[in-house]
């Protein structure tokens, strides 16, 4: 007999990109409707690069979530990021961490995604930083991939393992590091054959899409986010990762609003809009690969446990009904096309 409905603790989200101004106000309640808590990134334009920042940026946050719900944000906590550049001081990121200001450092390589022109251009410069955060027990996030023009884009994910991540973890073998948003086999292996220091998320699109989703029919920009979907046995690698309940993977949504009139350009910008309905459409797949029970380890437990903190004491509950995926989400510049248009989710949150 099929599952009608299954609760769960209440999840966290350990990658989100809630942007700011206007577009903030429009999209953290899907965040926060859903998550207790959320890793929340830093590449803001100017990025988040001083604990004063990070404290700034998280009041805006809650301040959208007071005006958008009545009620404080649903009981939302933004976890806050610092913004790694050549230039970061050791001593500023132990003093944030201290503070309780940023739970975890982001490493962008430069010009790797959506505003990380002021990333990192040579990794051995931030060694000092490392070592820091390998003593303070704090989390370094990586945006796993090379930005070398003569690596095929997909094959960055795969090198930055060999060029970059292996010698990080030997070099630091106390450090705790999270792959995020993996996407290939190579990456899936290297986390699962580990040790207990390096973790990974994993997105819900990674999870549905294989790379023939961007030419269906034509160019599909609204398919297309940094890491690029890769070729289908790279697909089911992940989905065997995200559903082996290997504590090691967890959920991140990675959700990156855009304004459709940045999606449909002439140059268009990376990022697929999965925050309102993530738990909908994760539950999709573990359902398809007979891992119901698994769920609630990879959305509300692994991430927690891997970051050091307490498990939420709330709980939700999706049912089995079907959920009809809006074509377009309001929000400024004409709307996002969330993932999952017109589509529809055999899943709902129910609360």
């Amino acid at each position: 007999m099929e599952t009608q409905s299954l609760t769960i603790r209440r999840p966290d989200d350990w990658h989100v990109h809630l942007r700011d101004g206007a577009m903030l106000a429009a999209v953290a309640r899907h965040t926060a409707r859903q998550f207790a808590r959320a890793i929340v990134m830093p590449n803001l334009v100017p990025p988040v690069l001083t604990p004063e920042d990070a404290t700034a940026y998280r009041d805006r946050i809650l301040a959208a979530l007071q005006t958008d719900a009545g009620d404080g944000g649903h009981g939302f906590t933004p976890l806050m990021t610092c913004y790694l550049t050549d230039a970061t001081d050791p001593a500023e990121v132990a003093r944030g961490h201290a503070e309780g200001a940023w739970t975890a450092a982001k490493l962008y390589p430069a010009h790797a995604t959506t505003n990380s022109a002021h990333g990192v251009t040579d990794i051995a410069r931030l060694h000092p930083v490392f070592a820091t955060m390998e003593r303070t027990g704090m989390p370094l996030l990586l945006h796993g991939e090379v930005t070398d023009p003569a690596i095929d884009i997909f094959d960055r994910e795969a090198v930055f393992l060999d060029r970059v991540l292996v010698p990080l973890l030997r070099d630091f073998p106390g450090l705790k590091v999270v792959l995020e948003h993996i996407t290939t086999t190579e990456a899936a292996d290297i986390v699962a054959g580990t040790p207990y220091n390096l973790a990974a998320t994993i997105t819900a699109q990674h999870l549905h899409l294989n790379r023939n989703a961007l030419f269906d029919g034509g160019l599909r920009p609204h398919a297309y986010c940094l890491p690029v979907v890769k070729r289908e046995r790279h697909r089911l690698a992940i989905r065997r990762a995200a559903t082996s309940g290997d504590p090691r993977f967890f959920l991140g949504t990675d959700s990156a609003p855009h304004a459709v009139s940045r999606k449909e350009a002439s140059c268009g910008c990376a990022g697929i809009f999965t925050a309102p309905n993530a738990l909908e459409s994760y539950l999709q797949v573990f359902e398809e690969e007979g891992a119901i029970d698994r769920f609630e380890g990879f959305a509300s437990e692994h991430g927690a446990r891997f970051y050091g903190l307490p498990l939420n004491a709330g709980h939700v509950t999706l049912v089995r009904e079907p959920v009809p995926v809006p074509a377009l989400i309001d929000a400024p510049d004409g709307g996002i096309v969330p993932f999952h248009a017109g589509e529809t989710l055999r899943w709902r949150l129910s609360r």
